[in-house]
């Protein structure tokens, strides 16, 4: 990696068409390892039982039981390798390196029952528009590690001030957790009330919103918006939201996908990108509260 972004680039570029391959590949894997925590995680509300966390090197699963055992997996972004470890103290690697979604399936689920770790999943992605089912996909299968670095190091920084948004927060909130499924790191509010039903909406769906919430995170961006950028939206959404002044001036309502939006360029080319960022979240939390008519007086932290 001798030409990658140097590590005191707090904030590094990112620019989604340098890494659009990689950033498509990387997905995906992340799908076959999420997936196997699906099937092997006891549900929780919201579906807060699948997505993955930052962790000092990489992404993790956190632990996952299985039978009288824990096993956990790392994705680690500085030596890239992949690492599966059990609570009888096996470690198990897979270098990550260019080799196609099939192969990495292939090779994680021999991995997986080399530990007697016995789990099928559902090979065909979640959330992705015409997907190949990942053990036939040989089309996804780029590998750069000094994107996959700055890619992590940026979720580093979004992690640590949405934790920081977090933490005004007295009501039902999420933890900051990444979704392999929609591939964006996010923490969510709630309001404490049900929302009404969602006509049509398939089970997974119906669950991640059966009650009021404002959610805001990072998305890096896709072939149809390859603009990395940071997102707030409200679900329901209530009425007036989309003409809500929000700071800070270049953040934007997007009236396609429902959604404030905040683009990561304009956050690390600002003098304080993390008071960009709590700016950003704190604004259009507070638009989408009050005109929600949140409980704010007891929701919230005081003073």
């Amino acid at each position: 990696m001798s030409n990658i972004s140097t590590p005191t680039e707090i904030w590094p570029t990112l620019p989604f068409e340098e890494w659009q391959d990689t950033c498509e590949t990387l997905h995906l894997w992340m799908q076959v390892v999420g997936k196997v925590r699906l099937e092997l995680s006891p549900y929780q509300n919201h579906w807060w039982q699948v997505p993955f966390y930052i962790n000092s090197r990489g992404l993790t699963t956190s632990p996952i039981t299985y039978q009288n055992r824990i096993f956990e997996v790392n994705f680690d972004f500085i030596d890239h390798v992949l690492t599966v470890q059990t609570s009888d103290g096996a470690t198990r690697y897979l270098p990550l390196i260019p080799r196609s979604v099939a192969d990495f399936y292939r090779e994680f689920m021999a991995i997986l029952k080399s530990l007697n770790i016995e789990v099928e999943i559902n090979t065909l992605p979640s959330e992705i528009l015409n997907a190949i089912p990942c053990d036939e996909d040989q089309d996804h299968k780029s590998y750069d590690p000094e994107y996959v670095n700055r890619f992590w190091r940026l979720l580093v920084q979004a992690d640590r001030v949405l934790k920081i948004f977090r933490g005004g927060f007295i009501g039902k909130s999420s933890p900051v957790h990444f979704f392999w499924g929609s591939f964006d790191l996010a923490v969510t509010r709630f309001s404490g009330k049900r929302a009404p039903e969602r006509e049509g909406a398939d089970s997974i769906t119906r669950e991640a919103y059966s009650h009021e919430v404002f959610s805001v995170g990072f998305w890096p961006g896709n072939a149809e918006f390859p603009k990395p950028s940071f997102y707030a939206y409200a679900a329901p959404e209530p009425e007036g939201l989309k003409a809500a002044t929000v700071r800070p001036e270049k953040a934007f309502y997007s009236p396609e996908k429902s959604e404030f939006f905040l683009l990561y360029d304009d956050v690390r080319s600002g003098e304080n990108p993390d008071q960009l960022l709590l700016d950003f979240a704190q604004s259009t939390y507070e638009a989408a509260a009050s005109l929600g008519h949140w409980d704010r007086l007891n929701l919230e932290t005081q003073g």
